[in-house]
């Protein structure tokens, strides 16, 4: 049986029930004199009980009893299984999907803020591997505000995979590098564009560095400073870029 899940706070439970993106299955409220007055909790209430979910108040202890996080609110969820699109899927209607995947992310709340730009950057969708941080969805919806929620996901074995299936499709295939790379200010990244960007220890393998159209490097204001941004940074330069050229 899989173990139960948990979304933790209003803003992920919203973000749940606007997206379709899982089944909530009941909300627990642990009840204070300041959260009778919160209009957010009581619009989420009235959502849940038109959409027939069950809203059960309940003590402290056992919000406590159900999730490890300590931003909840007082508000938790029991959720069922993300549900995923196919990689066609993704690419939907526009002329100019821009799409990216995440991989080799190891820490849940770094993978939960890069999710978090890329939303906010407008990105059309997110592809990720079988073994992913999803599995952690509480501690990636609270650190992504919601956004792990919101934005369309689907799934392929591994990123050569994905490039190959989205190259015959006509996107460019990109990747953040600082081998043989050019800068994001100085290439036109306002194209049909599928990005991967890896994770900090792991990187990106060599197999796909050799087979991407476009290797982007992140300029630093010290030439000498040689360690790379974590991923949540790099996300958000690389994609907030990639709004920009295009708003242009």
């Amino acid at each position: 049986m899989a173990e139960e899940t948990w979304l933790e706070g209003i803003i992920s439970i919203e973000a749940a029930l606007a997206s379709g993106s899982r089944d909530v299955l009941g909300i627990y409220v642990h009840m204070t004199p300041k959260r009778e007055r919160d209009r957010r909790l009581a619009r989420l209430r009235q959502t849940a009980v038109s959409a027939n979910i069950p809203v059960q108040l309940v003590d402290e202890d056992f919000i406590v009893a159900c999730v490890s996080g300590k931003s909840h609110g007082g508000v938790i969820a029991s959720v069922g299984p993300r549900r995923f699109v196919s990689l066609e899927e993704l690419l939907g209607e526009g002329v100019r999907p821009f799409l990216v995947m995440l991989d080799g992310v190891e820490d849940p709340f770094n993978f939960g803020q890069a999710v978090r730009s890329l939303y906010a950057a407008g990105a059309d969708g997110l592809v990720l591997r079988p073994r992913n941080w999803l599995t952690a969805a509480g501690v990636v919806a609270r650190a992504s505000a919601g956004a792990s929620e919101l934005l369309p996901t689907a799934v392929a074995e591994t990123a050569e995979e994905a490039a190959a299936f989205y190259r015959q499709r006509g996107l460019t295939i990109a990747c953040a590098s600082d081998k043989q790379a050019q800068s994001i200010y100085e290439t036109n990244l306002n194209v049909p564009l599928f990005l991967l960007i890896g994770g900090e220890k792991r990187g990106i393998t060599r197999s796909f560095l050799n087979q991407a159209d476009l290797k982007l490097r992140i300029p630093y204001g010290r030439a000498a400073y040689r360690q790379s941004l974590g991923v949540a940074a790099s996300a958000a330069i690389l994609s907030f870029e990639i709004m920009r050229q295009r708003r242009k």
